[in-house]
């Protein structure tokens, strides 16, 4: 490659032509056989008669004589060395001594007499002292163009600029592609029908014209591409997006052109596009009033793949982080039939990738992949191979022969933070407040029951930071409850909460928190609906245009009144949040110092360390109970228990989920296929491909039955009794946990609400028994679950000794009867027995409760 690089660049060929021009005209030259003697030394022979013949060459400037007798000549140049003896010389002259050379030549006349020789300049020689500055011009000119990305030739600015893979090139296959299964079958199946068609054409299928690959940065799509490429055994063409635009008009439509008429004069084939939102945009965005080549470019690309001249035999794969900002006629089936998600590993893809990176690398014995792989929750594919890589580069450093566990936890640490700053020098005052800022937010993770557990704090300064406080998730969650995002932002408080509690006022270290919680609480106000207030409505939809960036030419969709509300509710959240990492730190002082004692001492803390140190610190009740269900109240039905949960509770043996075998790609369906082989039979009994039950079809959405009363499950009209209609599906009796005639024998906590607490879900006069009203009327004065809001009337929780001292209702209801879902406490008294002091009278409430109280039904006075 090098040496065709070496022989494509036009300076080697200039070099080249100049040495082959000074060897020719050495050939050719007139003094060849002459030696060349200084101008006195000619002039003696002249006026010596010692001339036979003499030619003067005017325009040389230069004397060619050949001697009657021969004599010695010294070297012209001056130089030591033995005289020359020889009977040809040649001298140069000065061109103001010609008139002497010819009068001192008239005087002493040679033998033979003497001759002139003017030389005539030839046409050649004229035009190549205009033509060669001119072909240096060019020749400057079209290195620039290629090294500017011009074109690949001078005029070639409409050729396809995709480069084949050939044989030479390294190849990668599916089995180097770890944690993307489901995309790995998509592709496989491509890959399958390109070389084994028959099987598919028998039952009438197409190939996939187009195939989508989205999704974040660094999840391997490109790798996807590259392993199809060399699996595929058909030509294969790679180009990017960006390739395709140009400075000049029509370039882009031009080339897509070029591209796939080489891909049809090869088909089949595949072409892949990578980062094609470069060149796939939604057209008429933008501020610009004239034609854009983006969308001639387009155009084109939209042709080619679907148009009224349709190409076969031609796969498009194409790859993008943003599918958002892609047009819809590029999207639609018949371009892009399959669009498949590439998401960031799970537990098991992560553990899959770390064994693909780590094969022919020397592991110590203490080095733990499955830890990492639990550790790196929400790492990409290329973050694990960075975290590799960087334990790699880490041993080396250190002339270490293994990588060990150490260096895994720093090449983590670096791939999340950046490396350690160690050469900073901190005052101890300084370094006091870091580590009671760390210690805050471990202590208020550690205390809160719906946070995943803190695994390490340390006080190392890392890129822009200080220290932080890592908290690993038990497993991967797509969901988060309302508890959850509240206990993150209790977390997120936890370091500034400490500065004010132990230095009184806070710094400016906590910037990043406070943006952090700031962006929860709104995500939680405006897209989530977890507001009370505000209810379950999507506030601020994005009207943007791709071109203008990510907030050009957005609009609120809501009145100055609304997000004068949201910016409360957002305000209410982070104050709740930080009064309850306050209470959290504040209740358990000792154990904040000890920690922070211990950081100061070792900078870094591990999970057992932390084990240790907050031995007597337990779990704090949930904050927030939901309570925005209005005229919707909760069932007292609990859900389901699945087989797992049938099985943990008989004592059965469950095989665990990461020992499940994932499906392999093209697996069979459970039927023999022809002549005994192991592809997917047709199915038997009448059953589907599909493993359902037989005769059954997707159905429509039925209509839903009526509620029996005491809350009886919701069967579909036409069903039979089991609750499964006709042509749906129903709840197997394996996951009843009783009849509609007998309460549940467990009902799960609601949203924090304290054991034995249950919803008020009967109606009036009605219970799970007919005749029987076990937990009472909701009337006033009379004994119920829950009393009536009106003192010294009793309930469940009514006069008498309460879990919290109160003479009135735990749970209170309003004078109608009907439950509120709220708790009451006394008087500046909670279940932690610290005091909760509201801001004032006439402050808004924390946890957005329109009657002044918190969700958790704890009250403030």
């Amino acid at each position: 490659m090098d040496r065709k690089r070496l022989l494509r660049n036009p300076l080697i060929w200039i070099v080249v032509l100049f040495v082959v021009y000074l060897a020719v005209s050495s050939l050719f030259s007139d003094t060849r056989g002459y030696t060349q003697a200084s101008t006195s030394l000619a002039l003696q022979q002249v006026d010596a008669r010692n001339v036979a013949d003499v030619t003067v060459e005017d325009k040389e400037q230069r004397l060619r004589m050949t001697l009657v007798n021969p004599v010695d000549v010294p070297p012209a140049d001056g130089t030591s060395g033995a005289p020359v003896r020889t009977n040809q010389i040649y001298a140069q002259y000065p061109a103001a001594a010609g008139g002497q050379i010819f009068s001192e030549l008239r005087q002493n006349p040679a033998r033979d007499g003497f001759d002139t020789q003017v030389t005539q300049e030839s046409l050649l020689g004229q035009m190549l002292i205009y033509l060669i500055p001119l072909a240096l011009v060019l020749v400057m000119l079209f290195w620039l163009m290629n090294a500017q990305g011009g074109g690949n030739r001078v005029l070639s600015f409409g050729k396809s600029k995709a480069k084949q893979l050939n044989k030479d090139m390294p190849k990668t296959t599916f089995a180097d592609v770890a944690g993307a299964n489901e995309a790995v079958e998509e592709l496989y199946e491509i890959k399958d029908f390109l070389q084994n068609p028959t099987r598919y054409q028998a039952l009438g299928a197409k190939i996939p014209k187009g195939v989508l690959l989205y999704g974040p940065p660094g999840t391997g799509k490109t790798l996807l591409a590259r392993a199809v490429a060399g699996e595929a055994g058909v030509p294969f063409y790679t180009i990017s997006g960006s390739d395709f635009v140009e400075m000049f008009v029509g370039v882009g439509a031009s080339r897509v052109r070029d591209l796939f008429e080489q891909a049809k004069q090869n088909s089949p084939c595949i072409v892949f596009v990578d980062e094609i939102d470069a060149v796939g945009r939604h057209r008429g965005a933008g501020m610009g009033g004239g034609h854009d080549e983006r969308e001639q470019t387009l155009n084109q690309l939209l042709v080619e793949m679907d148009g009224f001249d349709a190409r076969g035999g031609i796969i498009l794969i194409a790859a993008t982080n943003r599918p958002d900002i892609l047009d819809p006629a590029l999207l639609r089936p018949g371009r892009f039939d399959r669009q498949i998600p590439v998401a960031a590993p799970d537990l098991a893809g992560r553990r899959a990738i770390l064994e693909v990176h780590a094969k022919g690398k020397p592991f110590a014995p203490d080095v733990d992949l499955d830890g990492l792989a639990k550790r790196t929750v929400g790492f990409s594919g290329a973050d694990l191979a960075n975290v590799i890589n960087e334990a790699a580069l880490l041993t080396a450093r250190l002339n270490q022969q293994q990588i060990t566990g150490a260096a895994l936890e720093e090449s983590v640490d670096r791939v999340i933070g950046g490396p350690a700053r160690k050469s900073r020098i901190i005052s101890e005052q300084e370094k006091k407040v870091a580590a009671y800022h760390e210690a805050g937010h471990a202590l208020a993770a550690w205390a809160m029951p719906d946070i995943e557990p803190v695994y390490k704090v340390t006080i190392l300064p890392r890129g822009r930071t200080g220290g932080h406080a890592l908290v690993v998730p038990e497993d991967d969650k797509e969901l988060m409850t309302r508890s959850e995002m509240i206990a993150r932002l209790v977390f997120a408080m936890g370091g500034r909460s400490a500065e004010e509690l132990v230095f009184h006022e806070p710094t400016t270290g906590a910037s990043s928190d406070i943006e952090q919680a700031t962006k929860i609480a709104r995500a939680m106000v405006t897209e989530y609906g977890m507001s009370a207030k505000l209810g379950a409505v999507k506030y601020g939809q994005e009207q943007g245009e791709p071109f203008l960036g990510r907030t050009a030419g957005k609009q609120s969709d809501y009145s100055l009144e609304v997000a004068h509300e949201i910016d409360e509710e957002v305000r209410k959240l982070i104050e709740a949040a930080h009064t309850e990492a306050w209470e959290i730190l504040n209740t358990h002082r000792d154990a904040l110092d000890s920690l922070t004692a211990e950081l100061i001492e070792h900078e870094t803390l591990q999970r057992k360390d932390l084990e240790r140190l907050f031995a007597s610190v337990t779990k704090r009740p949930r904050i927030t109970a939901f309570n925005d269900f209005g005229e919707r109240t909760p069932s007292d039905r609990p859900p389901i228990k699945t087989r797992r949960e049938i099985a943990t509770e008989r004592g059965e043996p469950w095989p665990p989920e990461d020992e499940r075998q994932p499906a392999r790609v093209g697996a069979s369906n459970g039927h023999a296929g022809q002549n005994g082989s192991t592809q997917a039979g047709p199915a038997q009994n009448g059953s589907t491909q599909n493993g359902a039950p037989s005769g059954w079809g997707a159905p429509n959405t039925p209509p839903v039955g009526t509620p029996a009363a005491g809350g009886s499950d919701q069967s579909r009209q036409g069903g039979d009794q089991s609750g499964r209609g006709a042509g749906g599906w129903g709840i197997p009796d394996v996951y009843r946990t009783g009849n509609s005639s007998q309460p549940p024998s467990s009902v799960p906590p609601n949203y924090g609400a304290p054991p034995g607490w249950t919803p008020a879900t009967t109606p009036r006069g009605t219970s799970w028994e007919s005749g029987s009203r076990p937990y009472g009327q909701h009337g006033s004065g009379q004994s119920g679950q829950y009393g009536s809001g009106g003192s010294g009337q009793s309930g469940q929780y009514g006069s008498g000794p309460a879990p919290w001292g109160s003479s009135g209702g735990q749970h209170a209801a309003p004078e109608d009867g009907q439950p509120s879902g709220r708790r009451s406490a006394p008087d500046g008294e909670q279940p932690s027995g610290g005091s909760f002091t509201s801001p004032g009278d006439g402050a808004p409430n924390p946890y957005g409760d329109p009657d002044g109280r918190r969700p958790d039904g704890r009250s403030e006075s």
